[in-house]
């Protein structure tokens, strides 16, 4: 299954009003990031076992190990979760500044260093949101 249809069917298994802002949001992120290379992360480690919440990843940046092992992954990430979304915004080496920056305008967010969780769009400033995921995408070096 193409990588496209997963993520479209991840997002019409949300239940509403989650599916529609995640609808929204998918749409946001993709005006930011037009030519992207998507992911979709179902959540199961190599055995099968789920270890995490599904994740859509957006772009791409390569992570560099301490060991010296590199591998590539997304930029942004968005997440459903049981209070409501998840953003994750990655490669941002000040963990303190999506708090700094953006936390107080955002509206009611829980922001920390690298993930903004809302329950609904409507309680956040979306434009506060882009800005903050355009910052992290020039933090990163972007190929997306």
């Amino acid at each position: 299954m193409s990588v496209q249809k997963q993520i479209q069917e991840y997002i019409a298994a949300q239940p509403e009003p989650k599916r529609s802002d995640m609808k929204e949001l998918h749409v946001a992120i993709l005006e930011l990031m037009p030519k992207c290379r998507l992911w979709f992360l179902d959540g199961k480690d190599d055995k099968g076992k789920m270890v995490s919440n599904p994740n859509i990843g957006y772009g791409i940046q390569t992570l560099e190990y301490a060991n010296g092992k590199s591998r590539d992954f997304y930029q942004i990430g968005v997440s459903a979760n049981t209070a409501g979304i998840s953003v994750y915004i990655l490669g941002i080496a000040d963990k303190e500044c999506l708090a700094r920056e953006y936390g107080k305008e955002l509206g009611k967010a829980s922001v920390t260093g690298y993930c903004i969780k809302f329950k609904r769009l409507k309680d956040i400033d979306i434009g506060v949101l882009k800005a903050a995921m355009q910052y992290g995408i020039g933090q990163t070096g972007a190929r997306h």
